[in-house]
């Protein structure tokens, strides 16, 4: 069998911030693009909003947390753990 040739080999890093591929395959070279950019359009419909947080509910727990008077169950932590875990698997 033949030997495989792969060619040379370049570091492993951080990606070089003054050569930046765009989704097209245009080079940018210092934050210049060699064609114009695509108009970027956000869709309303992918708009989360604002997350739904009781902010009165946070600070009580909080408070509770900081006088140690919140019951902290550790058997009740690990089963949301691991229902949380479960729920975002993926049946293939």
């Amino acid at each position: 069998m033949p030997p495989i040739e792969l060619g040379p080999t370049r570091p492993v890093g951080a990606t070089d911030a003054r050569t930046v591929r765009s989704s097209g395959g245009q080079v940018q070279q210092g934050g210049q693009s060699t064609t114009a950019p695509a108009a970027l359009v956000r869709s309303e419909a992918l708009d989360p909003g604002e997350a739904p947080v009781d902010a009165e509910r946070v600070t009580a727990i909080r408070k509770a947390v900081e006088q140690g008077n919140y019951p902290l169950v550790p058997a009740k932590i690990a089963d949301a753990i691991i229902a949380a875990g479960l729920l975002l698997r993926v049946n293939t």
